[in-house]
């Protein structure tokens, strides 16, 4: 081979290798940051307490309590209904000063909503029931309410075979009792809780939850010491308080409270605190439902109970905070009702 050919081989060779990749060194991969993302922490130390969604432990229980809800044949006329009154389209009130009942006879209360209602240490503006089951019954032997009996109610569900199947499958006996119907009514209304409002967040620890007005309202709701008597996760429903502490109250109803119930002179006009919750929904306010706004029953509350005047600003901040309060509703299929037999009793709208 001649030297010529030997130097221009060597030559491709060191051009080759000059183009061939330069060997990568495996460099150790660094750990990923881990992205933090901060979790709201809920508030402590404060007067009132998030609400929780409810849990059903006997789904068939409480789908009889709502048909017997609904059902307007526990009343005489076969018009009233429990949501009636507590009508769950409108806050689980009827938004009147006083609820109509049979023969268009007017109530002496304002009708307390339905929703939360079993957060309240007792049942009625007086405490007169000790549960939602005892206060089932109440109305609809009330004379001036629904107008039936008991045992005419019982007689009605027991003529209709669909009723008569089902609370078979619930209970596991026959014949219907009154107290089989309260149960299950009760059932359904301990379903009836309201949250996800946005105070609740707000507790949770979501600062954006509520805007500065409403937070600025909540802050003068507890420095005024109206969580005294509105606290706890329903802000109210928990405790007696009298109507006019600092100056008597002007009511116009007769009722009054829990005098009826104790016979005692010294509870005249104490009355079971009325939750907060949805109260934007729940006009008018008070027993005698004679505060037609929020704006005007915060006006009364803080001169009768307070001996405070609040300023129109103070006043838009409170109303602000308390429309925070409104939950998330009720969501449910309206239940298809079973129909009457030929051996059920016809109703008396317009009886005697």
């Amino acid at each position: 081979m001649h030297i010529r050919q030997i130097i221009s081989g060597i030559a491709v060779l060191l051009v080759t290798a000059s183009c061939a990749p330069t060997p990568q060194v495996e460099k150790k991969s660094e750990p990923a940051e881990t992205l933090k993302t901060e979790v709201p922490k809920p508030r402590v130390g404060e007067p009132v307490s998030p609400i929780s969604a409810a849990t059903v432990s006997n789904v068939d229980l409480v789908e009889l309590g709502k048909k017997l809800f609904f059902d307007p044949r526990l009343s005489k006329s076969g018009f009233i209904s429990c949501n009636s009154c507590h009508n769950l389209s409108m806050g689980g009130s009827d938004n009147l000063k006083s609820s109509i009942g049979h023969k268009w006879n007017k109530g002496p209360i304002n009708s307390p909503t339905v929703l939360n209602s079993s957060m309240n240490l007792a049942q009625f503006w007086d405490g007169r029931a000790k549960d939602l089951k005892e206060q089932a019954g109440g109305p609809i032997a009330n004379p001036g309410e629904m107008a039936f009996t008991h045992e005419l109610a019982v007689g009605v569900l027991q003529s209709i075979p669909g009723y008569v199947d089902e609370f078979k499958k619930v209970f596991g006996s026959v014949p219907i009792t009154i107290d089989q119907i309260t149960q299950a009514i009760a059932a359904f209304e301990e379903t009836l809780v309201t949250p996800d409002s946005r105070f609740d967040k707000w507790l949770l620890g979501d600062d954006n939850a509520i805007t500065k007005d409403e937070l600025e309202g909540y802050e003068l709701f507890k420095s005024s010491g109206c969580t005294a008597c509105h606290n706890g996760p329903a802000l109210g429903g928990n405790s007696y308080q009298k109507m006019g502490v600092v100056e008597p109250y002007k009511a116009s109803s007769k009722v009054e409270g829990r005098s009826a119930v104790t016979g005692k002179d010294a509870d005249r006009f104490n009355f079971k605190v009325p939750t907060l919750r949805n109260v934007a929904l729940t006009y008018p306010y008070f027993h005698d439902g004679e505060a037609a706004t929020l704006a005007k029953a915060i006006d009364v509350m803080g001169q009768i109970q307070l001996g405070k005047k609040f300023t129109p600003e103070e006043n838009a901040k409170m109303v602000a905070f308390m429309k925070t309060l409104t939950g998330k509703q009720p969501v449910f299929e309206i239940p298809v009702l079973p129909p009457s037999s030929d051996d059920t009793p016809s109703p008396e709208p317009f009886g005697k």
